[in-house]
């Protein structure tokens, strides 16, 4: 069965659950809760980590060195069971390494570690990449996570994103759950972008490049969450239209493009991991006062 791991300090309090690793609740210390609630009647997850691909595979099967595997959306560790290898007051740090099941569908032996920990009001979620296999390691890594739309206390206000570098990053749409890398004129404006639930129905929006590095989430004249990412250089924002959470996703790694190669090693910013190295990836997030 999953355990639950509860950290935090005097501001925040975070809840990690083994399966997955995935954030489960993010609240601060005045009760509101920032993270979406898994509520299945539009989702069921929160924070999910998507390894070894970001999005969809043609038919739901990858190509390593020719060899057909099947793979489904986002990959197997959302859905795997992590072991804790440490924990304290304000970090937790949970691990999954390749077993019978997941060589089966990934012919690698690799190490996962998700480590979240907490300093003031932010919380910092890292992904930590071992390749323990003789032969370099084609992998995707992305973030997944849901908060709440509207924001606490901020019904009724128009909520914006602010790319910190002020970008007004190409567009792409997926069809079938496969990338169309024909690029569409970006939505934001000198970086700004007014969320409408209509800018979902027809999925996700991407951003391949140019979003930067961090970006905020708030509410007009109300709470702002403030993100900043290392070694993620995609970008992705999504949610169900009408469903009351917005997904802020950074990757290192996207879906497939539609008529493109099922080789893993040839996905769009697919990292190939040298034997014995180690890839980091993380996200911080600051939450309002």
């Amino acid at each position: 069965m999953p355990i639950s791991i509860r950290i935090g300090n005097q501001d925040v309090t975070v809840d990690v659950s083994s399966l997955g690793a995935e954030m489960q609740a993010l609240r601060s210390s005045d009760g509101r809760s920032w993270l979406w609630t898994g509520d299945a009647a539009f989702w069921t997850g929160r924070s999910p980590i998507l390894f070894p691909i970001v999005g969809k595979a043609p038919d739901d099967k990858i190509a390593i060195d020719g060899t057909v595997y099947p793979m489904s959306q986002h990959g197997f560790a959302r859905r795997s069971e992590f072991a804790l290898a440490a924990s304290s007051e304000t970090m937790c740090r949970f691990e999954l390494v390749a077993s019978d099941a997941t060589r089966a569908v990934y012919p690698f032996e690799f190490q996962l570690a998700v480590v979240h920990a907490v300093e003031g009001r932010a919380l910092t979620v890292t992904a930590e990449v071992t390749n323990r296999d003789p032969k370099p390691m084609p992998f995707g890594l992305g973030f997944h996570s849901a908060f709440a739309w509207p924001l606490p206390g901020a019904a009724g206000r128009d909520h914006i994103v602010m790319l910190d570098n002020k970008g007004e990053p190409a567009l792409v749409r997926l069809g079938g759950g496969l990338i169309n890398p024909a690029p569409l004129p970006s939505p934001f404006d000198a970086g700004r972008l007014v969320l409408d639930h209509s800018m979902f129905e027809e999925d996700a929006m991407i951003f391949p490049r140019g979003a930067g590095e961090g970006l905020s989430y708030g509410a007009e004249g109300g709470p702002t969450m403030h993100f900043h990412f290392e070694n993620l250089p995609n970008l992705a924002l999504w949610t169900k239209p009408g469903a009351p959470f917005l997904c802020i996703e950074p990757w290192h790694g996207t879906a497939a493009e539609a008529g493109g190669s099922s080789e893993l090693s040839k996905r769009p910013s697919t990292t190939i991991l040298a034997p014995g190295a180690v890839a980091s990836f993380s996200f911080t997030v600051e939450i309002p006062q």
